[in-house]
């Protein structure tokens, strides 16, 4: 059974986070030749603020 975990900013609306979570579980049913109910997708929203890129926080990018 595997886990897909996505970390992402914060801000999307449920509808977005459904479509990816239904896509994200067909790539692995057609990638593994897995059953939809195999896959469990862990969604991890992370806030601007706490998340940097070459030692700069997204929150302070221009």
């Amino acid at each position: 059974m595997p886990t897909i975990r996505v970390e992402m900013f914060e801000g999307r609306t449920p509808e977005q986070k459904k479509h990816l979570v239904r896509a994200l579980t067909q790539a692995a049913v057609e990638s593994l030749g897995i059953k939809p109910t195999a896959v469990d997708v862990i969604l991890h929203e992370v806030k601007k603020s706490d998340w940097a890129t070459g030692g700069e926080l997204w929150s302070e990018k221009s």
